[in-house]
C-alpha cells in the first residue's frame, strides 16, 4: 500500500544548474510539475538571493544577487520519477551527491540557509562595495576633479571612501562619496 504525499515528510535537496539559469530552472520545474500533476511532491523551490544596489555610471541601480550561484534548493519527496523530471530539465547539471542517490541536506544546513535568507531580508537593500583599500582611483566630481590617488579606507555604511591624493607634492586625505570617484584605467 502506497503512502500519500501528505503522510511522507519532504526533505531539502540541492540541485546544480548552469550559473545564471537558476530562475529559468525553477520556472521550468514548476511548470513541468503542474503539467504532470505532481506538484504536491514538491513543497518549495528556493533560490537564495539578496537585493543589492550598486553605483554604475553615477547612478544607483538595484539588482538581485544570488547567494549560491549555480544551485537551487528543493523541498521534495524524491523518488526515481521526480529525480528523472528534475535531471531532465534544460540547464540542470544534476544533484551533487556522494552516492548513487541524491543526499538530502541535514536539518542544521537547512536552518543555516533559511536563517541566512531571513537575515538578508531583514537587512534590506545592501550596497555593493565597488572599492577596496589599495584601489587606484580618479576623482570625477568636486573641487579635486581629475586628481588621482589610492583608496585608504572604505566606509560602506556611509558609502564613502578615504582617498590619498598628492596635492603640491604632499599626500592629502580626502573623504569622498562613491559617486565622486571611479577606478583608474
Amino acid at each position: 500500500m502506497k503512502e500519500s504525499a501528505s503522510n511522507i515528510s519532504r526533505k531539502w535537496y540541492v540541485v546544480r544548474t548552469f550559473s545564471g539559469h537558476e530562475k529559468k530552472v525553477k520556472e521550468n520545474l514548476l511548470s513541468e510539475l503542474r503539467r504532470l500533476g505532481i506538484e504536491d511532491r514538491v513543497g518549495d523551490v528556493l533560490i537564495p538571493n539578496e537585493t543589492i544596489f550598486e553605483m554604475r555610471a553615477g547612478k544607483k541601480r538595484t539588482r538581485e544577487k544570488t547567494l549560491f550561484p549555480g544551485y537551487i534548493f528543493i523541498e521534495a519527496i524524491l523518488d526515481n520519477d521526480l529525480i528523472h523530471v528534475i535531471t531532465g530539465l534544460a540547464s540542470v547539471v544534476g544533484f551533487p551527491n556522494v552516492g548513487k542517490e541524491p543526499t538530502p541536506l541535514r536539518p542544521e544546513e537547512v536552518s543555516r540557509i533559511l536563517g541566512k535568507m531571513k537575515e538578508v531580508r531583514e537587512a534590506g537593500e545592501q550596497p555593493e562595495i565597488p572599492f577596496k583599500a589599495g584601489d587606484a582611483v580618479k576623482v570625477i566630481d568636486g573641487p579635486f576633479n581629475n586628481f588621482s590617488g589610492f583608496v585608504e579606507e572604505v566606509h560602506p555604511d556611509k558609502m564613502k571612501v578615504r582617498v590619498m591624493v598628492s596635492i603640491f607634492g604632499r599626500k592629502t586625505p580626502l573623504e569622498l562619496d562613491y559617486l565622486q570617484i571611479e577606478h583608474e584605467a
